[in-house]
């Protein structure tokens, strides 16, 4: 039995509410979308208002408390924040400095006033956000005095942080400052009694099979010391365990004197957004109501999105437009993009998502209108998508190649090839030339329905429109050609892109075609890809080689592909090994052993070559 959670204060906001008049959309349109377009919408007030950008605000959760933001102008004059009269919340602060993250001058500024205007000690989630934003070498001076500010306040830099900060670093080659911040982190963790606090509470919880009163005894300790930080700390521990984490939590709930506030309500949060748990996630947010900070939105909908969880992504798209630190603007075009990945995309969620971006005074952007169309689309609502792409007309949005390659591929998945190619020649009379993507997608098309050759049609008409094949392209083809068995043809358009357009293709594109050679019998040919991959630098696909070799090839077969393999140096020991071995799996003891003779004085002398041959030895003997 999992113990409640404790009450919450409510907390409620005064809603402002704008009246907005819209043109109507086409009668044809699925409701979700005409519903939105009749005469009048009362609207809440939306901070992010296109129709009163002047107004502006940033509502905190709190009665009667706002902060207006949208008048902070991207310049670092800190006299710009003067008007900001009301304190600032723990939510609202993460809120503007994510809003920011793309001017760290600015969202610096507002962090620093933020602490000098109300004596305010940012908590940790602002502190480490805001030293994500600081991770470049222009603003590396104020990244190493804020890192130093929030150890003196008691927090440290958390692992999710550090690894985003230094992968920074490391791609704009800071050796120095990846070098002192690996030694910063790790001499922080070794110091900090914190850490083996987490560590301890967290061993409790894993190892005990049930929750019980000698669990709770375990963990008297930490009564005297729990902050949210602590128990915040401690959820990130138990994170692929969310109902030991939610006892925990629960647990921690009735400690004396200590009471659960936003970070540790946002860091449960995070470790419940999975499909095991996400009954108690919905029961947590409820009880959260508008506590939930941007963060945290942000990483629970990545969770959602990457475990095919559209629903509960949606759902929490629309619980977060509702309250007052709404997702960015482009978060609606990515999350349609996410639903339209799916094999049949649900138009329904779909149009929720759009619903809801208008409600709160958006207008449709190009990218949310190719967002509805690819579903559309992708669905065979082919008519549907045509009004969305008058629509886009009518409101200014000219469809463009990104608009005409979704219609290309939709008509291909439902192998109404023909009118797929029409499309390039519609396009192309309406002034817009379709671009290698949309070549690509129309090729793809052809391949998958398993017409091979209308899809090299296709790549003739494309080169002598003077496009050139790329890798994207390439592998299409490679794969489209083998799947009919067609691997010799596969082969030779490899070879000529390769020595004749000097393309570069993927690694991938090698391993699949040198597996599909081998398999049926072309090791010369394999072995011909396998040097043209050293010739290239891509890192050589040597793994099936050896089983194949020993199985139906020769002494000098293996000669040949140890010898592509060597460069100034001599292939691996491993490679050798492997290769022997393979020959014993065989039972041709006496090749390998005539190919032994053969390699060069250093690799017989190899303590694995000298113990494999040793143990057939013994095994030959007995």
């Amino acid at each position: 039995m999992v113990p409640s959670f404790s009450r919450l204060r409510l907390l409620s906001r005064r809603s402002l509410y704008i009246f907005v008049i819209r043109r109507p959309l086409s009668s044809n349109l699925p409701p979700c979308i005409t519903s939105l377009s009749h005469s009048f919408l009362l609207l809440p007030y939306s901070p992010h208002s296109p129709f009163l950008p002047h107004l502006s605000i940033f509502l905190s959760p709190y009665p009667s408390q706002s902060i207006p933001f949208s008048s902070i102008p991207e310049s670092s004059d800190l006299n710009e924040f003067s008007s900001l009269t009301s304190a600032p919340t723990p939510e609202s602060i993460i809120y503007v400095i994510k809003k920011l993250d793309k001017v760290p001058q600015k969202a610096l500024d507002f962090f620093n006033f933020a602490k000098a205007q109300y004596a305010l000690v940012p908590g940790p989630s602002a502190y480490n956000l805001m030293l994500r934003i600081l991770a470049h070498k222009d603003f590396i001076t104020d990244f190493w005095v804020l890192l130093n500010s929030m150890q003196k306040n008691g927090y440290k830099l958390d692992e999710g942080a550090y690894r985003v900060i230094l992968g920074c670093f490391k791609n704009q080659k800071l050796i120095a400052d990846s070098s002192s911040l690996t030694k910063f982190y790790y001499s922080a963790k070794e110091k900090s009694s914190t850490d083996a606090a987490v560590k301890y509470a967290a061993k409790i919880v894993l190892d005990a099979q049930d929750w019980s009163k000698e669990v709770e005894k375990n963990l008297e300790d930490l009564k005297s010391s729990v902050s949210e930080e602590l128990v915040a700390m401690i959820l990130r521990e138990l994170r692929d365990y969310p109902h030991k984490a939610l006892v925990f939590f629960a647990w921690a709930s009735g400690i004396p004197d200590y009471q659960h506030g936003s970070v540790a309500h946002n860091a449960m949060a995070r470790v419940l957004g999975r499909d095991e748990s996400i009954g108690e996630f919905w029961s947590l947010v409820k009880e959260m109501r508008y506590d939930m900070d941007i963060d945290t939105y942000v990483k629970v909908t990545r969770q959602f999105l990457k475990r095919k969880m559209t629903k509960d992504a949606v759902e929490l798209y629309e619980f977060m437009m509702d309250g007052p630190y709404k997702p960015a603007i482009q978060d609606c075009g990515m999350l349609l993009r996410q639903l339209s990945l799916s094999s049949n995309p649900d138009l329904d969620l779909v149009f929720r998502v759009v619903k809801k971006y208008e409600a709160v005074g958006y207008s449709l952007s190009k990218v949310v209108y190719d967002g509805i169309h690819r579903s559309l689309t992708s669905t065979a609502k082919f008519e549907e998508a045509m009004e969305i792409m008058q629509k886009m007309r009518q409101e200014g949005y000219e469809p463009d190649n990104i608009t005409y390659s979704q219609l290309v591929y939709g008509l291909c998945k439902t192998k109404r090839l023909d009118d797929a190619s029409n499309v390039l020649d519609e396009m192309e009379k309406g002034g817009c030339t379709p671009d290698l993507k949309t070549w690509t997608i129309l090729i793809h098309g052809y391949c998958s329905a398993g017409d091979v050759d209308g899809a090299l049609e296709c790549l003739t008409k494309m080169i002598g429109k003077n496009y050139e094949v790329d890798a994207d392209l390439l592998d299409v083809l490679v794969n489209g050609l083998c799947g009919k068995k067609r691997t010799k043809s596969a082969y030779t358009l490899m070879v000529e892109m390769i020595d004749n357009a000097q393309l570069r293709p993927w690694q991938s594109t090698y391993k699949y075609l040198i597996k599909e050679l081998l398999g049926v019998g072309k090791l010369e040919e394999a072995l011909k890809l396998l040097s043209m991959m050293k010739n290239c630098k891509v890192p050589p696909f040597i793994e099936p080689f050896a089983a194949h070799i020993a199985k139906f090839g020769t002494i000098e077969d293996a000669k040949e592909f140890l010898k592509i393999l060597a460069g100034k140096t001599y292939p691996s020991s491993t490679t050798y090994v492997n290769l022997f071995k393979a020959f014993f799996d065989q039972g041709r003891y006496t090749e390998a052993q005539d190919l032994l003779f053969k390699c060069p004085h250093h690799i017989r002398k190899l303590v694995d070559i000298s113990k494999l041959f040793g143990s057939v030895k013994g095994t030959t003997a007995s």
